[in-house]
């Protein structure tokens, strides 16, 4: 006989296992119901797809408002994979994106692991108009696939590439470590120029439209109205001082060259033109052409990604020689009369020579006679005197002084100008000559620094920025590319101050730019740069010619005009070229004419066409190239095109400025070649003769400059 008391408690467990199953089972419902995310995000996408309206970004402006680069819409298939398990016509999807089903295989997993299973992500990003086409006709064969269209960059001008900069992909590591910055998988950001420094401002807001399927994953509608959309917000257009058309003439006159030049309006900091050469059409670097041509690019032989305005570091030569005058000036260790007697070299350090182009007597009777001739004889002994001055007590405080004045006239420190990567060129402190001569160092094992050469360099922007503080007689601003900001906001206001604010660093009295400045109207009008001329405009200006090692001098010119109304301001450098006002002036010429006539005379423009066809780009460096990258080129091309931004030995992702420093590491060097003997690279260089209305100017001893 069964015991009624067992029974009671075998009926009480049973109760409690039967209400611990229900608690569980209610418990895991609600879970599913309210707390799963992969269930939720399973029922939402079944009914609802989330389309992701991406804004149009900003548009630049040229000081004319006209837009240096637009936007057009662009297309991206995009694919939920929870959605694509089922019904797809693989093969003939593979067909029209030109893929094999292990590819297929290999983007769907990508997908899943950077967006999920629920979540669309982009399958084949940026479709050719062609593709596009033929996908949305046969759309309905692929379940779980999408196009959606997004605005991408278009360059009607086609110049400018290293200013405006370009687009790139978010990387996962990008997306790691901002995520408060709103990018998402696939999500493109600016990586270089313009693009890169003010993202923030053009990039706008994306916005997300909510849209109701039905069971089988056809669009019916919004959702609730519209409740939960969300509108895109464009992004903020940019107003930039560059000329276009001014941009466009720099890089004509540059073609079949190396080298840069820099355009700045004086009165504001603005720049006007950045010229670098080679260049190329950044149409190049959109996102759509970017693969097939960024490996070719970075290998260039010639180098047309490094920006050499602004990175090209060179020793600026006679163009420095207006500076040296002024720090002596204030330093009142000369006069506007104060002459030097030169026969041909300067003698005033025991045991140095320093040449001189120029022996008749009377050369360098006074500071304007000097500069308009280019002694160096007379400019090497104003950085002794200067150096050397008593007050300082020692050669090494008359050096710091010295360096002091050079980096407020912005040599030796990089200007701050709004694109990223900017080099700083070189004056060298008093650690580098207490390295090379120990302690014991005096001006004369410098001297040459007095004439723009030894260790000194300086980048076209550079010298540019320091013709703009002598025609303003002593103020500056910092050289920017953008004036002002659509619909400024605070942070903008904050941001563009440094670009707006007048700096006045140095203390030089009025009367010494204004002997300066008269002095390099003399280099125009009878010194080495006069047959230099801007129809209807007098100009100041210095030429130059600089030093290589590596090869045929650098030709240099620097210029203002208006002498006395200055409005444009211009450094030229053309690389291996020779004398700076046969090479260099040219360039600056008609660029100062275009600016500030607005156009070019008949004549001009019909000697500026001659010009832009003239090669003066070394055969050396193509050679030398060819023979580098040879035997690696076509190992690097694949490697490069899949792998673009990444270091072609380790595959390491690079950020910008590695890049940029990848670029200038591979820049001409033959000095670094074993066996590669230096012969003044003029026997093997390109070299013909200039158009006939361009003539080599000649002193009074016949000696070219």
């Amino acid at each position: 006989m069964i015991n009624p008391q067992r029974l009671q408690v075998r009926s009480k467990i049973i109760t409690a296992i039967m209400v611990a199953l229900f608690v569980i089972i209610f418990f895991q419902l609600m879970n599913l119901q309210l707390f799963s995310k992969n269930l939720r995000l399973q029922a939402e996408g079944n009914a609802i797809y989330r389309k992701v309206i991406y804004p149009d970004r900003g548009i630049i402006y040229d000081r004319k408002m006209k837009p240096i680069l637009t936007n057009q819409v662009s297309y991206d298939l995009m694919v939920v994979p929870a959605e694509a398990r089922r019904g797809v016509d693989t093969f003939a999807l593979c067909n029209i994106l030109g893929i094999d089903t292990a590819q297929y295989r290999e983007r769907m997993l990508t997908a899943i692991i950077k967006n999920g299973n629920y979540r669309q992500g982009s399958f084949e990003p940026l479709l050719t108009p062609q593709m596009y086409a033929v996908l949305n006709e046969n759309l309905y064969k692929f379940p779980g696939f999408y196009l959606q269209d997004r605005p991408m960059r278009s360059y009607p001008y086609k110049v400018g590439a290293n200013i405006v900069g370009r687009l790139g992909e978010v990387d996962a590591k990008y997306l790691e470590e901002h995520p408060e910055e709103g990018y998402q998988s696939g999500d493109y950001k600016g990586v270089a120029g313009l693009e890169f420094t003010y993202e923030k401002v053009l990039m706008g807001q994306r916005g997300v439209q909510q849209l109701l399927r039905d069971n089988r994953s056809r669009i019916i509608g919004s959702f609730d109205n519209g409740a939960y959309d969300t509108v895109a917000i464009a992004g903020r257009n940019l107003y930039t001082s560059l000329d276009i058309e001014l941009q466009e003439l720099g890089e004509k006159l540059f073609k079949h060259k190396l080298g840069s030049a820099v355009a700045i309006n004086p009165k504001t900091g603005g720049i006007l033109a950045m010229v670098t050469a080679p260049n190329f059409d950044p149409n190049l670097l959109s996102p759509s052409q970017r693969r097939k041509n960024y490996g070719r690019l970075i290998l260039d032989t010639a180098r047309p990604m490094y920006n050499r305005a602004m990175q090209g570091t060179y020793p600026p030569g006679s163009t420095f020689k207006p500076l040296g005058a002024l720090v002596a000036l204030e330093e009142r260790v000369i006069t506007p009369g104060y002459g030097y007697g030169c026969g041909g070299a300067y003698f005033g350090c025991r045991g140095i020579r320093v040449g001189c182009t120029h022996r008749n007597p009377g050369h360098a009777s006074n500071l304007r006679v000097a500069l308009a001739n280019s002694c160096n004889s007379y400019f090497s002994q104003l950085f002794k005197i200067v150096v050397e001055n008593p007050k300082y007590k020692s050669d090494k405080l008359g050096y710091v002084k010295w360096q002091q004045y050079m980096n407020s006239f912005s040599l030796g420190v990089r200007t701050g100008i709004d694109l990223p990567g900017e080099y700083k060129g070189n004056i060298p402190d008093t650690s580098v000559y207490n390295k090379d001569y120990g302690n014991r160092w005096v001006a004369c094992n410098m001297i040459t620094l007095g004439i723009g050469q030894d260790k000194m360099t300086a980048t076209p922007l550079q010298m540019a920025n320091s013709m703009c503080i002598i025609a303003n007689k002593g103020y500056y601003y910092v050289p920017h590319i953008v004036d002002s900001i659509q619909e400024e906001t605070i942070a903008d206001t904050v941001y563009m101050a440094k670009y707006r604010k007048k700096h006045a660093d140095l203390h030089i009295a009025d009367t010494a730019y204004e002997v300066v400045k008269r002095g390099m109207a003399d280099v125009a009008t009878f010194g080495t740069a006069a047959r230099i001329k801007v129809p209807g405009h007098q100009i100041a200006a210095k030429t130059g010619t600089a030093q290589n090692p590596h090869g045929q001098d650098h030709a240099l010119f620097v210029a203002f005009a208006p002498v006395d109304n200055p409005r444009i301001a211009i450094a030229v450098v053309v690389e291996n070229a020779g004398y700076g006002g046969t090479w260099a002036g040219p360039i600056a010429a008609y660029m100062m004419e275009k600016y500030l006539n607005d156009t070019l005379s008949a004549e001009s423009a019909k000697k500026a066409e001659e010009f832009s066809k003239v090669d003066k780009i070394p055969a050396e460096i193509k050679r030398w190239y060819k023979t580098r990258d040879s035997a690696s080129y076509s190992r690097q091309q694949k490697s490069m095109a899949d792998n673009v931004d990444k270091d072609p030995l380790t595959g390491r992702e690079l950020s910008y400025t590695e890049n940029q420093v990848a670029v200038i590491k591979r820049t001409f060097d033959p000095e670094a070649e074993r066996g590669n003997k230096n012969t003044g690279g003029q026997g093997n260089t390109i070299y013909r003769q200039p158009p006939a209305a361009i003539i080599e100017h000649k002193d009074t001893s016949g000696k070219r400059r």
